[in-house]
């Protein structure tokens, strides 16, 4: 079992300060788990809506069960349940709060719409994902690339188990968790489309490209990316905007958040994605995916007309960082870099590749190895 300590203080944390915790997640990745291991230290009440009685129970009586609870109630897929968040804000209002809530969803939308409304000042948000490079530790780093942070993916005894388990995976997103969040979209179109965001992997949404290919309008194109996103399984990284002479792009990039997934939709196994032209792609998308996890502040791509840009940019502690991920055994620097660091007036560039050793190419620009990212940043 792979102990995921900074996620469960985290959330420890939140249920210290906070009287109603939400975590936020995809389908299985872990939020059921480390709520029960959270369970074990405090004394706790547990439902899970996907669990007849207790969806029975909280839909016909919300008021009468949970009024009466004290110390830590844990609400899992709340989401079947979205109208609990009003129950929850007046239990949460009691003068004496004898119980704390720990709520688990896997569709951010439409659980930020009910909680924020609901909710509003009394809900710590936390975000959660598979594993990641820290939680398994840098040795696997080319396993969890390939395979993805999902646990049962990424836990496979073999290949093969893996690959099927991420095949399982997509069908039973598509036929039974995106109906139940009450939307009617046919689970081959929504394939169709997220097979399609597969081969964008990293590039810039083009709206009107994607609606001509799956034979539908640009708006009902784009609710298929926010459904997608907001179910956490697609990220859509915004382009950041400076004031300089030229001409930026404006739209997002489209990422298949785990590299897992990507390679399942485009059907690559372990040796495939060695070969195939979306090799670079998927590297970056699994760097940035890291990286936006680690930095814990609002990230950024950058790119001009002209072909300039820069794969990851956020500010910290005042400071404008860049990022470049280049599968390359000895990255070299390019114009692109010296227009990003003088047009975003960047103090450091940071070059992610996937060998073994640290080193300066550049006053502002270090190459850094993947595997020690952690200790770095």
């Amino acid at each position: 079992m792979i102990l995921r300590s900074l996620l469960k203080e985290k959330i420890e944390h939140s249920l210290l300060v906070s009287p109603v915790t939400a975590l936020l997640g995809p389908r299985q990745c872990g939020k059921t788990t480390i709520s029960r291991l959270i369970a074990e230290n405090h004394d706790t009440v547990i439902f899970d809506l996907e669990n007849p009685v207790d969806f029975q129970q909280l839909s016909v009586a919300p008021m009468i069960t949970l009024q009466p609870l004290t110390g830590l109630i844990i609400i899992d897929e709340i989401q079947q349940l979205p109208e609990l968040a009003g129950i929850i804000r007046v239990l949460a209002d009691r003068r004496e709060h004898p119980a704390k809530f720990l709520i688990l969803g896997s569709a951010s939308p439409f659980m930020m719409k009910y909680a924020s409304e609901s909710l509003a000042g009394r809900v710590a948000f936390i975000d959660m994902s598979g594993f990641n490079l820290q939680e398994v530790g840098s040795r696997q780093l080319r396993k969890l690339w390939i395979r993805g942070g999902f646990p049962r993916s990424f836990l496979s005894e073999d290949e093969r188990t893996s690959f099927q388990w991420r095949q399982d995976f997509i069908r039973t997103f598509l036929e039974r968790d995106i109906p139940q969040l009450g939307i009617s979209i046919p689970s081959a179109s929504m394939r169709r489309f997220w097979t399609m965001l597969a081969h964008y992997h990293g590039q810039v949404w083009n709206g009107s490209e994607f609606a001509r290919s799956i034979g539908t309008s640009e708006p009902t194109a784009r609710r298929y990316l926010d459904i997608l996103t907001g179910a956490f399984v697609v990220n859509q990284l915004q382009p950041w905007h400076e004031n300089i002479k030229k001409r930026q792009v404006k739209s997002p990039k489209v990422y298949i958040r785990d590299t897992g997934m990507l390679h399942a939709l485009l059907f690559l196994d372990k040796d495939a994605i060695l070969q195939h032209p979306k090799l670079g792609l998927s590297w970056e998308g699994f760097i940035i995916e890291e990286m936006i996890n680690m930095l814990q502040t609002p990230c950024y791509f950058w790119a001009t007309h002209a072909g300039a840009e820069l794969d990851l940019f956020t500010i910290q502690k005042g400071k404008r960082i860049g990022f470049e991920i280049k599968y390359s055994d000895a990255p070299q620097i390019t114009k692109s870099m010296l227009h990003a660091i003088e047009d975003l007036s960047l103090e450091q560039l940071f070059i992610l590749y996937p060998g073994d050793k640290n080193y300066t190419i550049h006053e502002k620009i270090q190459v850094i190895a993947a595997q020690k990212m952690y200790s770095v940043f």
